[in-house]
């Protein structure tokens, strides 16, 4: 085979690539689509991306609930059916093993990475302050948030009522149920309708002020 020979294969060779190359890039330029700017939904239990200065996004801050006033008429059937999730990683039966994470019984008001025989992270294991109802309620909305560092990957409950279900039937699963605090008093300044100030009521005994002024009496002669 002579040199052109080789120089047609060579070339034959070469326009093949070349015609790939276009065939690619005229597709690229044809079926792109612009990426959303956000998420069209979110997947629960899923663990969010670490934003883009490291670690993960600390969530909004939110306002606390009134447990006093939520836990009582919380849906705890509802709340069973949500710890599912947290029964891949965890055993909630009294006595259970511990799982990826330590068993949750009797978690409500159990000091923080004390359940015998599991080995917590040291982020988890810097804190040994019991878990109340407000700790539970911020954790489990974000446990990378709320912990940095910590081991457990479960992305967190973003629904505020899924996580006051969950804490009333993680309060069930103990033998001493922490008691649910009382509801919170009423603020006696509770601002009025449209922004306007509240009424204040005169002090009992002084007179009412009327609404026109009176006439000056006539003067004696």
């Amino acid at each position: 085979m002579d040199s052109f020979e080789w120089n047609k294969i060579a070339g034959a060779v070469l326009g093949t690539l070349i015609f790939i190359l276009v065939i690619g890039f005229a597709s690229e330029a044809i079926f792109e689509a612009p990426e959303p700017a956000k998420p069209g939904y979110v997947v629960e239990g899923v663990q969010e991306e670490a934003s883009t200065t490291g670690g993960t996004a600390a969530p909004a801050e939110e306002a606390l609930p009134d447990f006093g006033t939520v836990l009582p008429t919380a849906d705890a059937a509802a709340g069973q059916k949500i710890s599912a999730r947290c029964e891949q990683c965890h055993d909630l039966s009294k006595g259970g093993p511990n799982k990826i994470g330590p068993n949750l019984w009797g978690v409500v008001g159990r000091a923080r990475a004390t359940h015998p025989g599991f080995s917590y992270s040291g982020a988890m294991s810097a804190n040994h302050d019991p878990w109340r109802f407000d700790t539970l309620f911020k954790f489990l909305k974000s446990p990378a948030a709320f912990v940095p560092g910590t081991k457990m990957s479960f992305a967190g409950l973003r629904s505020a009522q899924d996580r006051i279900n969950l804490l009333a039937w993680l309060r069930q699963q103990s033998d001493s149920p922490v008691a649910i605090p009382p509801p919170a008093p009423k603020s006696d300044n509770a601002q009025a309708p449209n922004g306007a100030a509240p009424a204040t009521k005169a002090p009992a005994g002084t007179p009412a002020t009327p609404e026109q002024p009176q006439k000056d009496a006539p003067l004696k002669k």
